[in-house]
């Protein structure tokens, strides 16, 4: 049994599979080292019922998450992988990997994602070449869910909102300035906090505000990632993976036209496509023993 895991910061979604076929499928939190230490990973797991069934009976895990971007962040989801599922062989990548994976497989490509975060960098079919994106919630993530809640939240506090936004931004969340800032600068976790304001972006994104928004954010994210990559990797297909590029692709598109570039696909979630891929792979390692 092999299970497969796609990882942002809100939610986790799993994938189970025995001889090629799915057994299980759920959601859980999500798992991101930059804020869960194996300690709350591991309890996470073991509240899990599925996983406690299972856990014994699973040889391969392979987790893909946003902020697994480097050799200590990946070691804090392996160290509590490994204790829980103790007869199993565990596999940490960044998810930038599941997005190239899932559109590519073993082929090159540049591969983005936008989702609570957004990250983009070259696949050569077998790795993701390190570069110097992926800065987090505060510094960067353009584009993605939490700097749309970041704008959002900006315009509401500063009176740029336009009304008829506004009273719906009021009669949806009651919050006011002393609320806002409390759960940004002194409550846990402040990146999911501002990634769910995307929900009212969705909600509105008939609105010119909100479309002119995520336009925006799009932009930026196309010139400072996906410009430079293009010119140093010229000819590769682009594709893009998260929950922002697939709810926003009209806009998306649109972006990348005025950048005068072509995306090659846009997957909301790619752990379908990594699933099989693997479920594939290990069942020619099985025919080959």
């Amino acid at each position: 049994m092999i299970a497969v895991v796609y990882s942002g910061s809100r939610f986790a979604d799993w994938k189970l599979s025995s001889r090629g076929l799915v057994t299980a499928e759920f959601t859980t939190a999500g798992i991101n080292p930059l804020s869960s230490d194996e300690k709350s990973i591991s309890s996470l797991l073991n509240k899990n019922n599925e996983l406690i069934i299972n856990a014994e009976k699973i040889k391969r895990i392979y987790f893909f998450g946003a902020g697994a971007s480097s050799p200590e962040r990946k070691k804090v989801v392996s160290n509590a992988f490994q204790s829980f599922f103790r007869y199993g062989k565990v596999f940490v990548e960044h998810d930038l990997k599941a997005a190239a994976l899932a559109a590519s497989g073993d082929s090159p490509c540049i591969a983005a994602t936008i989702g609570s975060g957004s990250n983009a960098a070259y696949y050569n079919g077998r790795s993701i070449k390190e570069n110097n994106y992926g800065l987090g919630f505060i510094l960067a993530d353009e584009g993605s869910a939490n700097w749309m809640g970041r704008q959002l939240l900006k315009d509401f506090l500063y009176g740029n909102l336009p009304s008829h936004i506004e009273k719906k931004f009021i009669q949806k969340y009651n919050s006011d300035k002393k609320q806002i800032l409390e759960k940004v600068y002194r409550q846990a976790f402040p990146a999911l906090y501002l990634s769910s304001f995307a929900d009212f972006i969705t909600e509105t994104i008939e609105d010119k505000y909100s479309s002119n928004l995520v336009l925006e954010g799009f932009n930026l994210f196309f010139d400072k990632y996906i410009i430079p990559l293009s010119r140093k990797y010229s000819g590769v297909p682009l594709n893009f993976a998260g929950s922002a590029a697939a709810g926003f692709k009209e806009l998306l598109y649109q972006a990348a036209e005025q950048h005068q570039l072509t995306i090659n696909s846009v997957i909301k979630e790619p752990i379908y496509n990594v699933l099989h891929y693997y479920i594939n792979k290990n069942q020619h390692h099985e025919s080959r023993n």
